[in-house]
């Protein structure tokens, strides 16, 4: 499960491997289903990166990907778009936020994150760090 700075074309998104495991054990949907998702959500925000950067608050800027607070209905609106049934809609939020809990506790932020999202979503994209 090489996910987030895995090979290419193995794990297109930028969710890691803990967030990715954890997030698996909790989903209504098959855990060999998510990472391609998961894929599937970064492939479409990919290309929206700059308005997200221009709508949004950015918690985090790594070199791998960016990091958004987002209204609460936000996956809703995704999941419409990319005709994701409920389940796999939860599940893709579900590890977008706890990546966002993970890489809050490596950075001693985590309550800060878990504070916002009580009352936002988050949504991590994934840049290829060459092209800000």
């Amino acid at each position: 499960m090489g996910a987030g700075s895995g090979g290419e074309g193995e794990a297109n998104h930028p969710i890691d491997g803990t967030a990715l495991v954890k997030t698996a054990a909790l989903a209504s949907v098959p855990a060999d289903r998510l990472p391609s998702l998961l894929a599937r959500v970064q492939a479409d925000l990919a290309p929206r990166l700059d308005e997200y950067r221009r709508r949004y608050e950015r918690i985090e800027a790594a070199p791998d990907r960016e990091t958004f607070l987002v209204e609460p209905d936000h996956w809703e609106a995704i999941g419409r778009r990319l005709d994701l049934a409920d389940r796999e809609r939860d599940a893709v939020a579900r590890a977008h936020e706890t990546a966002v809990e993970r890489w809050g506790s490596t950075t001693g932020r985590r309550a800060e994150f878990e504070t916002a999202l009580e009352i936002r979503s988050a949504v991590v994209i994934g840049v290829d760090g060459s092209g800000e």
